[in-house]
């Protein structure tokens, strides 16, 4: 399971930490539960976010795998709800489509994208972690719940004069 922390301030990001929570060498999924459980909180504790963003549960040919990463998400979901942090979720291809541009985008072009837009020096080995920092930037490029919303476009564009090229 993979972790991604941005800062933003307006429109200007800053990388803070990514990841991955490795959870094979343990045997129970109940204990997997627990990990995650544990090592998201202690993010959250560390690095005090304003607002989670979970990638949604997709169902693909296998229904077990789909449980099995609703129960991840919903035990992130309750770390996060410990400390009254907001969450949003995102599909899996808005995710993609916003960070993209593509929303049928590999893990590899997630990965090369957000090398570029937060300058990540090397190639990043782990493409759970990327995937993770994908969702915390669509979550920033979709305004977060701090955004408000505009009644106009003249309002957006006094609003957001750094959107605009």
């Amino acid at each position: 399971m993979g972790y991604g922390l941005i800062q933003t301030t307006g429109q200007q990001l800053k990388l803070i930490q990514y990841g991955v929570i490795h959870l094979s060498k343990y045997t129970g999924h109940e204990l997997k539960l627990k990990k995650i459980f544990e090592r998201v909180l202690n993010l959250i504790v560390e690095y005090v976010p304003d607002e989670v963003a979970l990638e949604a549960p997709f169902y693909g040919k296998n229904i077990q795998s789909m449980l099995k990463l609703g129960r991840a998400q919903g035990v992130a979901m309750a770390a996060a709800l410990s400390r009254e942090i907001p969450i949003t979720e995102y599909a899996p291809k808005k995710v993609k489509q916003s960070v993209t541009g593509n929303g049928n985008a590999s893990k590899e072009q997630v990965a090369a994208m957000l090398q570029t837009l937060l300058g990540i020096k090397e190639a990043p080995k782990l493409l759970d972690a990327t995937d993770a920092l994908a969702v915390a930037l669509c979550h920033h490029f979709q305004g977060g719940k701090t955004q408000k919303t505009s009644k106009s476009w003249g309002a957006f564009l006094s609003e957001n004069p750094g959107r605009v090229k």
